[in-house]
């Protein structure tokens, strides 16, 4: 009994260490200006409950129009194809481009604080659609050029030679890589995990509150969110602060190896695919997004075409099979807006609520993130998909079970316990660690394996490949939103007249087609790659 019970005492130290311990022995100086800079894209969620309500509320937008919007808001990642190789070319400059990205989200909020607080002036200039339009494409793109420079210095943060100065094994490397991406995800889940606890504070009287009190409260945390581009810019100075310690202590400053040549094949590739985009985005032209998907995703192919010719046959292959099997499964589509509108229409989820379900999603993320380091560290991502895709699935039940009135049945025979609250939180605290795991070995794997020269390249191409997922996840949503229509109530910001009615018959059709496609689909796919000669054990 004895012996059983030393066992297992030794077995629960050892994932202690490998989970927490081992990471925190990880821990280096030189995270910190890259991680402020995913903090500041975290602290982003600091505005989207209040997004969701004023979209709801006062902007007449379909559901499949604003799933739209979404496809639009998802391009400025793809600028991080010639961001990236801009960054490898002017390292030395990194500092402006994070400038320039505090610039367009200090816009974008300035926009939306105008929205709320004064709709009357706004509306004179151009539509509020319009405005919010403006303000949606903006952000994006500030928080696009920072993720980029963030990318590349996690790559130079990660030490290269132990204290001996030897280089570091394979396995050590890989380790203190993975520890690097992980702490990326932390970070920016920790952002949110904050900002839910602030936005829990400041709705959490809300309740019969009239409509010009809620939007000049929706109007203050656009003004707090101002703080976005204090912390990130503050990043980059403090990682200018360190390289200037450093060279005076003897030491050469981190810079990626080698000198960079330019690529002009990635610079007039990347160049022409962002005026082609610019161009169709404002055009009236139909089926203008479908034209930019097939033209980006074509002109991403030829980009990653070139980069794979960086890498040997065997590294390459797998690189193919293992951004294949991320892209499907972050590809697949979603319910679109209108499952949070019936949320608040018909099942009564304010905004302090749903703060809450935001703030139980970011503290149970990075729990996760901690307890699912080792398995990221030592599983491979077709393994990881098909874990996430089974519980994708699952965890895709609750939300359908909500909108046939299962909560009903439950609250009658718990005495109200188990009603739709209690639903909605056991279901988001299951699934919050999941969502942010897929990315993290992918992006562990590219900072080992890139040439050391093209690292934010690499890390450009391949984010921009992955995030033309979230591209077809968008179409795929805005379509399935166009076949199952789905209406809410709205009503005029100045004048509170009603510019919509509510209609959500067909929104449970619709989650049971999210829900087949979002494990038929990945799982198809990783069996497909498995069994060719893409196979990955990465």
């Amino acid at each position: 009994m004895s012996q059983s019970n030393t066992s297992v005492s030794h077995k629960s130290g050892s994932w202690w260490h490998r989970t927490f311990v081992d990471l925190a022995l990880q821990l280096r100086w030189s995270y910190l200006p890259p991680l402020m800079i995913y903090f500041a894209a975290g602290v982003s969620g600091l505005t989207s409950v209040v997004g969701a309500f004023f979209v709801k509320e006062y902007l007449d937008l379909s559901a499949a129009f604003i799933a739209g919007l979404s496809f639009w808001a998802g391009l400025p990642w793809l600028l991080k194809m010639p961001l990236g190789h801009v960054v490898d070319l002017f390292w030395r400059w990194k500092a402006l481009l994070i400038l320039l990205g505090a610039v367009l989200i200090t816009g974008s909020l300035t926009i939306m604080y105008g929205l709320v607080s004064m709709p009357g002036q706004m509306r004179t200039v151009f539509p509020l659609e319009t405005w919010y339009v403006i303000a949606l494409l903006l952000a994006p793109s500030g928080y696009a050029i920072q993720d980029v420079v963030a990318d590349a210095m996690t790559v130079e943060a990660v030490p290269r030679l132990d204290e001996s100065g030897q280089p570091f094994d394979e396995e050590t490397s890989r380790a203190l890589h993975t520890t690097m991406q992980t702490l990326g995800r932390i970070a920016i889940i920790s952002g949110f995990a904050a900002v839910a606890a602030v936005n829990i504070l400041i709705f959490s009287d809300t309740g019969g509150m009239a409509r010009t009190m809620r939007l000049s409260l929706y109007g203050r945390v656009y003004l707090i969110a101002l703080i976005i581009p204090v912390i990130s810019v503050s990043g980059v100075l403090l990682h200018a602060i360190m390289q200037r310690r450093m060279s005076r202590a003897g030491q050469p400053p981190a810079a990626p190896e080698g000198a960079t040549e330019v690529n002009w094949q990635i610079l007039i590739g990347g160049l022409i695919f962002v005026g082609l985009s610019l161009w169709l985005g404002t055009a009236q032209f139909d089926y203008a997004q479908e034209l930019v998907f097939a033209t980006s995703f074509t002109v991403i192919l030829y980009l990653i075409s070139r980069l794979l010719k960086e890498l040997d046959p065997l590294h390459a292959r797998v690189l193919i099979g293992t951004a294949t099997i991320v892209f499907v499964f972050r590809a697949v589509p979603l319910p679109g807006p209108g499952l949070t509108w019936f949320e608040i229409d018909e099942l009564g989820f304010d905004e302090r609520f749903l703060s809450i379900l935001s703030l139980i999603t970011s503290m149970l993320a990075l729990v996760g993130l901690f307890v699912l380091r080792p398995l990221m560290a030592s599983r491979s991502i077709a393994h990881i998909v098909v874990l996430l895709t089974i519980a994708a699935g699952l965890l895709s039940l609750p939300n359908l079970a909500l909108y046939y009135g299962v909560h009903e049945w439950t609250a009658a025979r718990t005495g109200g316990i188990v009603d739709a609250r209690f639903i909605a939180i056991l279901d988001t605290a299951i699934e919050s660690p999941l969502g942010q795991v897929a990315m993290v070995p992918m992006l562990a794997w590219i900072a080992r394996n890139a040439p050391p020269q093209l690292k934010a390249t690499f890390f450009a191409v391949m984010a921009s490949f992955t995030n033309m997922a979230l591209s077809a996840s968008s179409l795929g949503t805005k379509y399935l939103n166009e076949v199952f229509l789905i209406t809410r109530a709205a009503v005029d910001p100045e004048t509170g007249v009603a510019v919509s009615t509510a209609d959500y018959s067909q929104l449970g059709i619709l989650l049971i087609v999210v829900g087949l496609l979002t494990v038929l689909v990945p799982l198809a796919t990783v069996l497909f790659i498995q069994a060719s000669r893409f196979q990955t054990s990465e």
